[in-house]
């Protein structure tokens, strides 16, 4: 098969278009065929070594985490699924033609949903959900503000929040205010305007995705006994503050949470927004927009 084959740590240059042995679905495996993924932070984080001490690539090694496609084979065991179907998941190694899924992650793809673009979707939107239903634990009533809700795990958060009952706040760049409108919030606060910051009410949590300063000022935001969840880790200021629970979330495979998301995003109840597609060998053209910042999602296409 063709996938992109990385030999080194470094930039964008790294990543190569090139010959890889075909995956072979094991016990409990699905070997598809990749119609699509996208690009994540993780996946650039990854090639540039930056991630190498917990989560190291064995060269010459691939990456990606999304995929959408059709089953090809299945490894012994597996019998919930036929060739043919179409089906998306979190996965590995999936910047490539074939990608083996555990059975148990693999989802079907929600029927009105497209192919391609539902590559998009798995890991942002599990990330999201889980933010929301694990991290922060959010209950019916409560208040909780989302920081980087106008990013696809950020809106993923505020569609849960809502969806689980509580009163939701985006918190935003000022010049988001106008895009973050339309996601379903509550209300939209400026994080990057101080007077916007201050009139904010205690919280019962905080539904981290951007680190940080702001992320710094909002855990003084959260009532004693609240809870400050992020996926990417505790604020440098968190032992200032140990009346609050700060919660680190990990995203993991869910197929449940993933087709609700799916079916939300089919129905227009959730919009996760594409900005480019490319082709799967052009994957270092892509990597280098991603890293320099884009509203929406990249996505690769085989």
């Amino acid at each position: 098969m063709k996938a992109i084959v990385i030999r080194q740590y470094g930039g964008p240059e790294v990543l190569k278009f090139e010959e890889y042995p075909d995956p072979v679905a094991g016990p409990g495996e699905v070997l598809v065929r990749v119609a699509a993924t996208s690009v994540n932070p993780i996946d650039y984080k990854r090639r540039a070594g930056k991630t190498q001490d917990f989560y190291p690539i064995k060269f010459p090694g691939l990456i990606g985490v999304d995929v959408a496609g059709t089953v090809l084979t299945l490894g012994s065991g597996v019998e919930d699924f036929h060739p043919g179907e179409r089906v998306f998941a979190m996965a590995a190694d999936t910047y490539a033609e074939l990608c083996v899924v555990k059975a148990t992650d693999l989802a079907r793809l929600p029927v009105g949903l497209d192919l391609v673009e539902a590559a998009a979707l798995p890991l942002v939107t599990t990330t999201g959900n889980q933010l929301i239903s694990e991290g922060a634990a959010i209950k019916t009533g409560q208040t909780v503000l989302v920081a980087g809700a106008a990013g696809s795990v950020g809106r993923s958060a505020v569609f849960t929040a809502k969806h689980r009952g509580a009163f939701v706040i985006a918190g935003v760049l000022k010049r988001q205010a106008g895009e973050a409108a339309s996601i379903g919030a509550d209300r939209v606060v400026a994080t990057d305007d101080e007077s916007a910051m201050g009139s904010l009410p205690l919280l019962d949590a905080v539904a981290d995705t951007v680190d940080g300063k702001t992320a710094e000022k909002l855990i003084t935001k959260v009532k004693p006994s609240g809870v400050f969840a992020s996926v990417l880790g505790a604020p440098q200021n968190a032992e200032k503050y140990p009346s609050v629970k700060v919660v680190p979330v990990y995203s993991t495979p869910n197929v449940k949470a993933l087709q609700f998301m799916a079916e939300a995003v089919r129905d227009g109840k959730l919009r996760i927004p594409i900005s480019r597609k490319f082709r799967l060998s052009d994957a270092a053209e892509a990597q280098a927009a991603a890293e320099k910042g884009v509203s929406g999602k990249i996505l690769l296409v085989v």
